[in-house]
């Protein structure tokens, strides 16, 4: 069930006279990931990245130099008293024992997605987080995008009616072509349910509620998949967990979703993300980005463009030579930030992630079995985050 307590203390932070208060954030886990939230952070209010740490000293050193913050051991960042938050960007199979760890220390986590890979893993940050009177918060925060707050602004208006229904699509052929290390995705907390589903889930849950129960269908068509990207061209990776999923989601309002999941396909016309109504039907961008084009249907009409509203975390931005896409990643640690000094439960939250983490494993669960799988946690809605809600959490020029 949802967890209504909201955490605040163990906050150091640091305020000078007539200057709002800001929390220390740290970063463990220097790969590709970091320089995101690096760059991004100082859009925002409420935070400050003074600390990064990993494994290779060489790489946290690089990424301080990089972005001007200090390179500290993990233990020494674990122990600094002028840090707050830490961001766990680790590997997926590493993140329980390192979120585990910030909380044994005494600070708050923001951690990547997926927060844990079972269930289990995630009451037992729970149980911890709460004893010691400690935030988990966890990404994605692409919900908080202003094409996903119009669509849930446009759901709640009821004009659309009852959702009662809905497809979703996340389809390619793998990451061995472009990532440099890519066999992680291939392995035990990897493939698309658990790499790019939270995306899905989280929009789900952010649009319609919190699932009843799930089925599924899983498959490996490739035992093996060869490396094409540089610098390991040629090398073989052995696929060890599902690349192909079709799963059935049926909510605790009584819509049922479909989603399929699939790094087998090397081209399809898929929508990301459509939800039907009552009333009429709603076509969703991509969920792991923050922006895009919203259109929309009333009962039979003609599908139509949703006027973009002024929402900051709208425009395009991503990548800086060409900006095609909006990626305003850091708008959940901000966002949670805010809510731990203000006493209130994070957007990003804990209840919800948690039960995003059972949908998923429950998929894989079920892909497995044959059975459908009933859902055990349960969470609310997050509240919406609009464009006035949006630019509270930005800096303000000055």
């Amino acid at each position: 069930m949802t967890n209504h307590s909201h955490p605040q203390g163990n906050i150091n932070g640091s305020q000078s006279a007539g200057q709002e208060r800001v929390l220390g954030v740290g970063i463990i886990g220097c790969g590709n990931i970091s320089a995101a939230y690096l760059k991004l952070a100082p859009l925002f209010r409420g935070i400050e990245m003074r600390a990064c740490a990993d494994l290779s000293s060489a790489a946290s050193e690089a990424r301080a130099r990089e972005f001007g913050i200090a390179s500290r051991s993990i233990d020494a960042l674990l122990a600094s008293t002028d840090i707050d938050i830490i961001i766990n960007l680790t590997v997926p199979a590493a993140h329980f024992d390192v979120s585990m760890a910030i909380l044994e220390a005494g600070k708050h986590v923001y951690s990547e997605k997926p927060l844990v890979l079972e269930l289990e893993q995630g009451l037992a940050l729970q149980q911890a987080a709460t004893a010691r009177g400690l935030a988990v918060g966890c990404a994605p925060d692409t919900f908080l995008g202003g094409a996903h707050q119009q669509a849930r602004d446009l759901i709640d208006s009821g004009r659309l009616g009852t959702i009662v229904g809905g497809t979703c699509h996340v389809m390619s052929h793998g990451m061995e072509h472009w990532h440099p290390n890519p066999d992680f995705f291939f392995k035990h907390g990897g493939g698309p349910v658990l790499d790019l589903g939270p995306y899905y889930i989280a929009n789900l849950i952010n649009l319609i509620g919190p699932v009843k129960r799930v089925a599924a269908i899983s498959a490996i068509p490739s035992k093996q998949r060869v490396i094409s990207s540089e610098p390991r061209k040629g090398q073989l990776i052995e696929v060890e967990t599902p690349t192909t999923i079709h799963a059935l989601l049926q909510f605790h309002n009584g819509a049922t979703v479909t989603l399929g999941a699939s790094w087998d396909v090397w081209a399809h016309r898929h929508g990301n993300m459509e939800l039907y109504g009552s009333e009429g039907s709603i076509y969703v961008p991509d969920p792991n980005f923050f922006g895009g084009d919203v259109r929309y249907t009333e009962r039979s009409g003609e599908a139509q463009l949703l006027q973009p509203w002024d929402h900051p975390f709208s425009p395009p931005n991503y990548p800086a030579e060409a900006p095609k896409f909006a990626n305003y990643r850091t708008a959940g640690l901000a966002e949670m930030a805010q809510a731990l000094l203000q006493g209130e439960e994070p957007r990003c939250s804990l209840s919800r992630t948690l039960h995003g983490i059972e949908v998923m494993t429950a998929i894989l669960e079920s892909g497995e079995t044959g059975q459908f799988v009933e859902l055990q946690t349960y969470c609310e809605r997050p509240p919406a985050l609009d464009p006035q809600a949006a630019r509270a959490l930005l800096r303000q020029p000055h």
